[in-house]
C-alpha cells in the first residue's frame, strides 16, 4: 500500500519533469525564434512556391519573380464550361510588399512553430487586389461560356405578329466567393473552380402572357405617323414591329423598347430630309459696305427621345400620332458674334492681270470659292484646305504650270496668280505669314520676292489672323485681272522694300519630244532677290514688325520642242 508521502514525492517528480519539459520546448522555441529573426516564417508557402525561412531580400527577389507568373491569363471553371481572362482585365493586382510582410510575420501559435519546425508548409494568402468594376465586366463578358443564362420574359415580333419569349431559370457565378477565390489562388497556375448559384428571371409566364393578350396587339395594329421639320416619318406597322420588343422594367413588369441605334437604321434615311445644317453668320457687299447676313441654327434627330416616342404611341390604341424630336445644332459663328467682329472697312487690296484663256476661267473658279471667305481671330486660313480638290469635276481646265523648272500644262493652272494675289492683300493687311512658297523662276507679272505658288497636296497658302477683328476676303474678277480685298479693322501700315537683283544666272537650254506636254520657251535669267515688309501701328507710328525674305530664282530654261 502505497503511503501519503510516496504520492507526494511522485507528484513533485511529475511537476518537475513538465516543468522541465516546458522550460526545455521554451528554450526550443527561443532559440528558433533567435534564429527566425529577419527571417520568413518556416514552412510558408505560397500557391506551389517554398517562401519559407528566407532573408528578406531573398523573399522579396522571390516575390518579385511571381509577377511574371502574374501576367498569364487566369483560367476559371464552373459547371457550365471555362475561360482565360486576362489579369489587367479583372483590375487584378499583386502587392509585392503587403505579401512579404505577412510572409515576415513569425507565427505566435506555438503548434503553427512547431509544425514548420518539422517540415511541414503552411499557405499564405498572397495579398491580391481585385477592381470591383473591372472584375464584373471581365465576368459578364464570359457569361455565355460560363453561366448558364435565365431566359427572362419578354415579347419580341415576327413580321406583324407579337412572339412571347417564356422565362426560365438559370445559374450565374457567386461574385464575391469568385472575388476570394480568383485572389487566394490566382498565382498557383491551376484552373479556379468558381461556385455557382441559382437564379430566377424577375418576369413571369403570366406577365408574357398578359403582354400578348394586351398592349402587343396595338404595336403593329397601324402606322404611327411622326411630324417632322417640313415632312412627316410614317413608321409602318411592319416598322413598328421590327422596332418594338417588351423587356423587364426592373419591378417584374414589360414595357415597350425602341432601341435608338435600330430606329436610325430604320428610319434614318426618311429622317435626314427633316434635318438641316447650321449656317453660319456671312458678310454680304451692299453699297460698297459690309453687311451680315445672319446665321440659323440646325437641327438634328435626337433619337433617344424620337425613340422614347415610338415606345409611347406604339402601344396605343388610340393617339398614335407624334413628332419627331431633335437636337438644336447652332452655328460656329451667330449674327451677334459676326456683328462684333470689327468688318468695316478695306484695309488691303491687290490686283493682278495679264492673264486670259483657261488660266483667267481657272482663277474665276478659284476666286469665287474664296470669296466672302471669313478669318477668325487667331484662326488660320489654308488655301488648299478651304477650296478643297481642284479638278475637272469641280469645273477646272487645263492651262498652263511650272513643271520641274520649265513651263507645261496641267488642269488648275493659273491658280498660283490668284494664290500671289491673295497672298499680297494679306501681306499688305498685316497678317502674319504661316507657309508660302515662291514659282521656281520669276514671272514678271508679280513682284519679285513677294509672290506664291500652290499645287494640290503639295504647296499651300497660309495665312494667320493675329488681329482682334475679323477679316473677310473678298473677291473681284474681269477677264484680264484678279483683285483681292481684305474688310476688318485697320490697325497697322504696312510698307514694303524690294532690294536689287544679285547674283545672275544664265538659262541652260532643254529639248523636249514635240507634243502636247511641250511648251517652248526662250528663257531668262535668275537672279537673287528680297523684300522686307515693315509693319508700323497706325495708332502710335511705332514700328512693330520687320523681316526680310530673299528668294533665289532659277533661270528659266530655253525649251525646244522635237
Amino acid at each position: 500500500m502505497t503511503s501519503s508521502d510516496d504520492r507526494s514525492d511522485h507528484r513533485r517528480w511529475v511537476a518537475r519533469a513538465l516543468i522541465g519539459a516546458l522550460l526545455l520546448v521554451g528554450a526550443i522555441f527561443g532559440i528558433d525564434a533567435i534564429l527566425t529573426h529577419g527571417h520568413t516564417a518556416r514552412g510558408a508557402h505560397i500557391a506551389e512556391f517554398d517562401l519559407g525561412d528566407l532573408t528578406e531580400d531573398q523573399a522579396r527577389a522571390k516575390l518579385t519573380g511571381l509577377t511574371v507568373a502574374a501576367h498569364s491569363p487566369v483560367s476559371v471553371r464552373t459547371d457550365s464550361g471555362s475561360a482565360q481572362i486576362d489579369p489587367a482585365a479583372l483590375g487584378a493586382d499583386f502587392d509585392v510588399e503587403a505579401t512579404l510582410a505577412r510572409l515576415m510575420d513569425q507565427p505566435r501559435n506555438p503548434w503553427d512553430r512547431f509544425l514548420g519546425m518539422i517540415g511541414l508548409s503552411r499557405d499564405v494568402a498572397p495579398v491580391v487586389s481585385l477592381d470591383d468594376a473591372d472584375f464584373n465586366a471581365a465576368l459578364d463578358e464570359h457569361r455565355e461560356s460560363l453561366e448558364k443564362a435565365a431566359v427572362e420574359g419578354g415579347v419580341h415580333f415576327d413580321g406583324l405578329q407579337p412572339v412571347g419569349d417564356f422565362p426560365s431559370k438559370g445559374l450565374r457565378i457567386k461574385r464575391e466567393a469568385a472575388k476570394q477565390a480568383i485572389a487566394d489562388n490566382w498565382l498557383s497556375g491551376h484552373p479556379i473552380d468558381l461556385e455557382m448559384e441559382p437564379f430566377s428571371p424577375t418576369v413571369s409566364a403570366e406577365t408574357v402572357q398578359a403582354t400578348l393578350d394586351g398592349p402587343a396587339q396595338n404595336v403593329t395594329a397601324s402606322a404611327v405617323p411622326l411630324a417632322g421639320r417640313g415632312a412627316r416619318v410614317i413608321v409602318s406597322p411592319r416598322e413598328a414591329g421590327a422596332l418594338v420588343s417588351f423587356v423587364p422594367d426592373g419591378r417584374g413588369g414589360l414595357t415597350p423598347h425602341v432601341d435608338p441605334k435600330k430606329a436610325r437604321e430604320v428610319l434614318g434615311d426618311r429622317a435626314a430630309k427633316t434635318e438641316s445644317t447650321p449656317v453660319d453668320a456671312s458678310f454680304r457687299l451692299t453699297g460698297g459696305a459690309p453687311v451680315v447676313v445672319p446665321s440659323s441654327d440646325g437641327a438634328a434627330v435626337d433619337w433617344t427621345r424620337t425613340a422614347a416616342e415610338i415606345e409611347k404611341l406604339a402601344v396605343s390604341a388610340d393617339s398614335r400620332s407624334g413628332r419627331v424630336a431633335y437636337k438644336i445644332t447652332r452655328p460656329k459663328v451667330d449674327t451677334k458674334r459676326a456683328k462684333k467682329l470689327g468688318v468695316k472697312e478695306v484695309v488691303s487690296e491687290f490686283t493682278t492681270g495679264g492673264f486670259s484663256g483657261p488660266s483667267g476661267e481657272n482663277i474665276r473658279l478659284v476666286a469665287e470659292e474664296v470669296d466672302g471667305a471669313l478669318v477668325l481671330p487667331g484662326q488660320t486660313f489654308s488655301l488648299n484646305s478651304y477650296t478643297g480638290p481642284r479638278g475637272t469635276a469641280q469645273g477646272y481646265v487645263e492651262s498652263g504650270i511650272i513643271d520641274h523648272g520649265r513651263p507645261s500644262e496641267a488642269v488648275g493652272g493659273g491658280i498660283s496668280q490668284f494664290a500671289t494675289t491673295l497672298y499680297n492683300a494679306s501681306y499688305f493687311a498685316g497678317l502674319e505669314d504661316v507657309a508660302h512658297t515662291e514659282h521656281s523662276y520669276y514671272i514678271s507679272r508679280y513682284p519679285e520676292a513677294r509672290e506664291a505658288t500652290v499645287f494640290e497636296g503639295a504647296i499651300d497658302l497660309q495665312f494667320k489672323n493675329n488681329t482682334p477683328y475679323g477679316i473677310v476676303i473678298d473677291t473681284s474678277w474681269t477677264p484680264s485681272s484678279i483683285t483681292v480685298r481684305m474688310w476688318s479693322t485697320k490697325t497697322v501700315e504696312v510698307q514694303s522694300v524690294t532690294g536689287d537683283r544679285t547674283d545672275p544666272t544664265s538659262p541652260t537650254t532643254v529639248e523636249v519630244p514635240a507634243g502636247q506636254s511641250c511648251v517652248p520657251s526662250s528663257g531668262q535669267p535668275g537672279f537673287t532677290a528680297s523684300n522686307t515688309r515693315i509693319i508700323r501701328s497706325l495708332k502710335t507710328g511705332q514700328e512693330t514688325y520687320r523681316h526680310t525674305r530673299t528668294v533665289k530664282y532659277d533661270p528659266e530654261p530655253v525649251v525646244r520642242c522635237r
